[in-house]
């Protein structure tokens, strides 16, 4: 009994040290990867990240320990952070530019 629970704890604290390992990627780390892959990799890479999401998405998570639900957690993160180093992120315009451009527009015609 006592080998059982020290093995099952073992292997919690390898999955955590796992874990915390993969949140330490940067996202420079990210990024200098992405850029390395040809446009096909990074479709297939999205690809590959959509359906990882789905089938996490169907998980039923009630039935997982909370080291589990952490480790899933924590791919998640990574694989959104990924995600949008291949998306290339998109542009932002501030609420006071959109206005901006607006009185400009207006002033011009």
């Amino acid at each position: 009994m006592k080998t059982k629970h020290f093995l099952s704890t073992l292997l919690v604290a390898c999955l955590l040290s796992f874990t915390a390992q993969a949140a330490n990627i940067s996202n420079h780390d990210i990024k200098m990867r992405v850029s390395a892959m040809n446009t096909e990799e990074k479709q297939q890479r999205s690809e590959a990240i959509r359906l990882r999401v789905e089938e996490i998405k169907n998980m039923d998570m009630s039935q997982l320990t909370t080291a589990e639900k952490k480790e899933i957690k924590a791919e998640m993160k990574m694989m959104r952070k990924e995600a949008k180093a291949i998306g290339g992120g998109g542009i932002y315009i501030s609420l006071a530019g959109v206005i901006i451009i607006i009185l400009v527009l207006i002033l011009i015609l």
